[in-house]
């Protein structure tokens, strides 16, 4: 192996053994981006870094510790070795490849560096609701080591601000800090806004036709009560009646509680009125302020067997006082999908994100979306009022 590729490979197991989530996918990328940037530029290499292997704000910290220890001090002596980057040719095979050697398709001239496929990074871009009970027990875990966090907010409290000259003017520490000058105001204090995260909440839709992911989002919702890095969090399931299950999610052992909350929920597995659960969500909780300044997370493939104008219109009450409308539909990853069910027409104009839940890879981008750091593009943006419709 080349001294680039042990680098490479090096750094990135590096990054898992502190706790970041490095897929295969990302190495690869990291790599490409080497060959392109090159490896004396120790700039360009900790930006090609970060642009691919950090995959959430938190992460950058840790990012920036391990590049400290291992880039600029481990590798320091195999970079004076290296007089330019050496041409890298990355050979990537699949579960079909029947375990050769040697790469399909790579050129033979330059080094390669093969990379394959763990099982456990195939198991996440498997659709939930074709997985054998192996495999979901394996999800599953997955699924509840997920770690949630939700966009942060300014809040009405403030603090001193360290630096000068940031925030808004603060008088009374002024005085405080001129005190031992005679009370000449001669440096200014300032204070800055406290920033929170939002509530989000959940409503998941657990009627018969979302039966094979109705349990994988709510084992999400259940990651996302017991993350530390959220606000406060609020879980409804519905059918044709809306039940509260925020409490039963609480307990820590996921198990138990996603069998208390299936035990409370009378109507699993039953039929769907979408209008009417959310016209009761509004009336007793969401226009009263749970949803207010909130991110609300609807889980449906929007089967609906109610008034699909009530579906809107309730729809539009929940847009006009939630910060964000985020609509998980399954069905979405399917081969020409297309919102045509009536629930799903109905309340398309009114969704702010339109993502999918069908796979453990489309959680953790869920788990983005919900935090703000997933990019938006044109197949997840939606615009109010139908201004842009969905691609």
């Amino acid at each position: 192996m080349a001294a680039a590729d042990r680098i490479v490979t090096g750094f990135c197991v590096a990054l898992r053994g502190a706790g970041l989530i490095v897929p295969t996918g990302s190495v690869v990328t990291f790599a490409n981006a080497l060959s392109r940037v090159g490896l004396e530029d120790e700039g360009r290499v900790y930006w090609a870094g970060r642009a691919t292997l950090v995959r959430r704000p938190e992460d950058v910290r840790t990012f920036d510790r391990v590049f400290d220890s291992y880039w600029r001090n481990r590798v320091a002596g195999v970079l004076d070795a290296v007089s330019e980057p050496p041409p890298l040719s990355l050979g990537v095979d699949d579960e079909d490849a029947g375990g050769e050697d040697e790469p399909q398709g790579v050129s033979p001239a330059g080094e390669v560096l093969a990379v394959r496929y763990s099982a456990v990074e195939v198991l996440r871009r498997r659709d939930l609701a074709r997985l054998n009970q192996s495999e979901w027990a394996q999800a599953r875990r997955l699924i509840s080591a997920l770690r949630v966090s939700s966009e942060l907010r300014p809040s009405r409290r403030r603090r001193p601000a360290r630096g000068h000259g940031r925030g808004h003017p603060d008088l009374r520490g002024t005085v405080r800090r001129n005190l031992r000058r005679g009370g000449v105001p001669i440096e200014r204090a300032w204070k800055v806004e406290v920033m929170r995260p939002r509530r989000v909440v959940f409503l998941l839709d657990v009627s018969g036709s979302m039966e094979p992911y109705a349990r994988a989002l709510a084992r999400f919702a259940h990651a996302a009560v017991g993350s530390r890095r959220i606000g406060q969090v609020e879980v409804f399931a519905f059918g044709t009646r809306l039940t509260r299950i925020t409490k039963q999610l609480a307990c820590r052992d996921p198990d138990a509680a996603l069998g208390s909350a299936t035990g409370s929920v009378e109507d699993w597995s039953g039929g769907t009125r979408i209008g009417s659960v959310l016209q009761e969500f509004n009336d007793r909780w969401g226009v009263r302020g749970m949803a207010r300044g909130s991110i609300v997370v609807v889980c449906s493939d929007g089967w609906d067997r109610g008034d699909p104008e009530l579906v809107g219109s309730e729809m539009a009450r929940l847009s006009r006082v939630a910060h964000r409308v985020v609509w998980v539909n399954p069905l979405k990853a399917s081969p020409g999908y297309a919102p045509l069910a009536r629930g799903m027409a109905s309340a398309l104009p009114y969704i702010h994100q339109f993502v999918e839940g069908h796979a453990v890879m489309s959680l953790e981008q869920l788990a983005g979306v919900i935090a703000g750091t997933e990019p938006v593009t044109r197949t997840n943006k939606l615009v109010i009022s139908g201004k842009e419709s969905v691609s």
